[in-house]
C-alpha cells in the first residue's frame, strides 16, 4: 500500500471547479495507475492553509498529469509517495491514535418502495454514525475526544444526473480494539461515497 500526497494549486481554475465536483478529482485518480481499473481511497485534506490531494492505492500512483491538472508542473517536488505498510505493521490492539477521517454519514429512511437515503446534518448525529460503527471496525471512540471539525455540501452532474452528496470530517482519539479489523478499514475505507473523496481515516501517533 501507498500514500501520496499532492499538493494543489489553489490559483488554478481548474482546481477551484474540482474542489467543489470530487468527480473531477475521481477521473484523474483514477487515471494515475495503470492496468485493471480499482478502486482507490482519496480525500481533500488542509495542512499549514495550504490544501493537497491524499491517495491511499496498493499500487504506486504516477501523478504527472494530475499534477499538471490541479497542483503544479514538477511532481517530483510538490508529491510524496510513501509506503504504508510499516504504518499498518505498528497497529496493535490497545494502541492508542489521532485520526482524521472525511465520510459520507447518511441514514437510510424506508418507504413503501425502498429505502431513502438522508444526510445526518447536526454534529450530534454526524457523532453517533461514527461511534455507531467503531465496534465493527475495530477501534474504541469516547465522545468527548472527538469532535466534526468541518462539514460542507457537494453537487455536481454525474453523466445525466445531479448528485448531491454531504461530507463531514472528523477529528480526534480512538483506541484499538481489534486491530485486523482496524487494518481493513483503513485500507477498504468506511461509509459511502469513496469514489468522491469519503472514507478514508488516517492516523499518526
Amino acid at each position: 500500500m501507498y500514500l501520496s500526497r499532492l499538493k494543489l494549486d489553489i490559483t488554478n481554475r481548474k482546481t477551484m471547479i474540482a474542489m467543489a465536483s470530487p468527480n473531477l478529482f475521481h477521473g484523474a485518480i483514477e487515471r494515475s495507475f495503470s492496468g485493471e481499473r480499482q478502486r482507490n481511497l482519496w480525500r481533500i485534506d488542509t495542512l499549514r492553509g495550504c490544501p493537497y490531494l491524499l491517495i491511499l492505492s496498493p499500487e504506486k500512483p504516477d501523478l504527472t498529469e494530475a499534477a499538471k491538472q490541479f497542483g503544479f508542473i514538477a511532481p517530483e517536488v510538490n508529491a510524496e509517495i510513501k509506503d504504508y505498510t510499516p504504518l499498518l505493521n505498528r497497529v496493535e490492539n490497545n494502541s492508542h491514535w489521532h485520526f482524521r477521517l472525511t465520510a459520507n454519514p447518511v441514514k437510510s429512511v424506508a418507504n413503501k418502495e425502498r429505502g431513502d437515503i438522508h444526510a445526518h446534518i447536526t454534529p450530534h448525529y454526524q457523532k453517533q454514525w461514527l461511534l455507531e460503527r467503531a465496534e465493527k471496525h475495530g477501534f474504541l471512540l469516547r465522545e468527548d475526544e472527538f469532535d466534526v471539525v468541518h462539514s460542507q455540501w457537494y453537487s455536481f452532474s454525474k453523466g445525466k444526473n445531479k448528485a448531491v452528496l454531504f461530507a463531514a470530517t472528523y477529528e480526534g482519539g480512538l483506541t484499538v480494539t481489534n486491530a485486523d479489523s482496524f487494518k481493513e478499514m483503513l485500507v477498504n475505507g468506511i461509509g459511502r461515497g469513496k469514489a468522491y473523496g469519503m472514507g478514508l481515516m488516517t492516523i499518526v501517533r
